[in-house]
């Protein structure tokens, strides 16, 4: 009887011992949780180091369930900067300077208008143009005009500060006068020459630099007549 006292008695010590034993272990999981936190605090800031967070605009507050941290974080929109709008039609009108060399050994110079219309393709850099010039003046007492029309090929070129530049191949028909008995006053003509387009301050609107040579045949003589114009396009 003594004995089973002394068994009962140590079975209760044993018992009391486990039972300390797993009431402390709960008490261990809280530090430990506290030492991993502080370990990544401190390995957060290196990690996230290279990482730029962007506002992200909205009108609104952010959806139920997203964190604060991932609503300042915005997909970085793209865009277009600094691209001129390009359109098909452009229409130019402008003043005029005609050196036309009418005869053998006599040349006249003649001030006017110059109006075009051009259409390029698909908004792109190939189109076509018409034209049409007037310059007026006097050989004496006689009234002394010059005329062109005619259409052909043009070419644009986008260029810094927006600039275009621009080259052009017409072929038509020019009169000049006077009537002289004997003599054509028209015949079969072309133009070639090249511009620059200056933006404007106003929207659609640039201003033109242009320089041609007009080739003709009147009066059974060979022109080579140089042409030089400034005015203001609009673009549409």
């Amino acid at each position: 009887m003594k004995h089973a006292s002394s068994i009962c008695a140590l079975v209760l010590l044993f018992a009391l011992g486990a039972g300390a034993q797993d009431s402390a272990i709960p008490t261990s999981q809280p530090l430990l949780a506290v030492a991993n936190t502080a370990s990544f605090a401190a390995e957060t800031p290196r990690a996230f180091a290279s990482v730029t967070l962007i506002p992200a605009e909205s009108s609104g507050d952010s959806p139920v369930g997203t964190s604060s941290a991932s609503s300042n974080l915005a997909v970085p929109q793209f865009g277009v900067i600094n691209v001129e709008q390009s359109y098909s039609f452009q229409a130019y009108a402008g003043y005029t300077f005609v050196r036309v060399y009418a005869f053998p050994a006599r040349e006249v110079n003649r001030n006017g208008v110059d109006v075009s219309v051009s259409y390029f393709f698909r908004k792109g850099l190939f189109g076509v143009e018409g034209a049409v010039t007037g310059a007026f003046g006097s050989i004496g007492n006689e009234s002394s005009d010059f005329a062109f029309y005619g259409g052909g090929p043009r070419v644009r070129v986008a260029g810094p500060r927006g600039l275009e530049f621009w080259a052009h191949g017409l072929v038509g028909d020019a009169h000049f006068g006077p009537k002289i008995s004997g003599y054509t006053q028209d015949g079969l003509t072309y133009e070639v020459g090249a511009g620059v387009d200056i933006k404007a301050k106003w929207r659609r609107f640039a201003y033109r630099l242009e320089g041609d040579m007009i080739g003709s045949r009147l009066y059974s003589t060979t022109q080579y007549s140089p042409k030089i114009s400034a005015g203001l396009v609009y673009k549409f």
